[in-house]
């Protein structure tokens, strides 16, 4: 299957989300069997900020991403464009800034924030190349960006069984706790269309970050990619050299 049997117009994703808003976060929780919070644990980490700098949690939902931020008292702009997402996040933590907004079309200025993140909604995204472009402009010069998504696990049995588990148990597992269980479906079509860990690499290359690194957690089911915007503009890296960057000696590509 490849990406555009998947597309859907941006209308039509945020009406998806609309619909399994209020019982997101627990499906999530189910169908990951748990795993959510520690990948999301791993991405508060990596991101690596500190109380009264600003960050963009882009794709945030209900916000469960944005609160270790505003936690640790982090100046937190949870951003979406689905307005069920954030009305359900709104009413569960009203101190969060919860703003609707495209990826690929972000209504903040130039260098805005001190460090950009997105976690499991780059794939969703209709052009997630020109979201990369987008958060390099509103991240400010040395600013980190960090994204967790769904990616290829890197042993081929557990590859087929994950594959086999994404295809069959969850929609039907969806059906019985979610309220829109073809949005599931949509969902574990998208996971398994989702380019892998060096193509991710590279396009994060391609939109002008720099250091790139990537760290595989659980296997490779998930791919947490780090990245930094130049202080200053330098040339695209080479595809060679960013290879060699993302998967010398496992420093760049780590399980977890």
């Amino acid at each position: 299957m490849n990406r555009a049997s998947l597309e859907k117009r941006p209308d039509e994703v945020a009406t998806m989300f609309d619909d399994v808003a209020p019982k997101y976060d627990v499906v999530n929780d189910v169908l990951s069997m748990g795993q959510t919070r520690r990948w999301r644990r791993i991405v508060v980490d990596a991101m690596d900020v500190k109380a009264g700098q600003r960050v963009l949690d882009l794709a945030a939902g209900t916000g469960t991403s944005s609160e270790p931020y505003a936690d640790a008292g982090v100046d937190v702009v949870a951003c979406d464009f689905s307005l069920g997402m954030l009305k359900v996040g709104k009413r569960r933590r009203p101190d969060i800034d919860f703003i609707a907004g495209d990826a690929t079309n972000l209504p903040f200025a130039d260098n805005s924030f001190d460090a950009s993140t997105i976690s499991f909604g780059l794939r969703n995204v209709v052009e997630p190349r020109k979201a990369l472009e987008e958060m390099l402009r509103v991240t400010k010069p040395g600013g980190r960006l960090v994204i967790a998504e769904f990616s290829q696990p890197v042993i081929p049995l557990w590859r087929t069984m994950y594959t086999e588990y994404l295809m069959r148990a969850l929609p039907a597992i969806a059906t019985k706790v979610s309220s829109n269980p073809d949005a599931y479906v949509y969902l574990a079509e998208s996971i398994r269309a989702w380019p892998d860990q060096d193509h991710l690499a590279q396009w994060l290359a391609d939109a002008g970050w720099t250091d790139i690194t990537y760290r595989n957690l659980s296997g490779g089911i998930v791919a947490v990619h780090r990245a930094q915007k130049p202080a200053e503009h330098r040339e695209s890296v080479p595809v060679a050299k960013l290879r060699r960057q993302v998967k010398p000696r496992r420093t760049g590509a780590q399980s977890g």
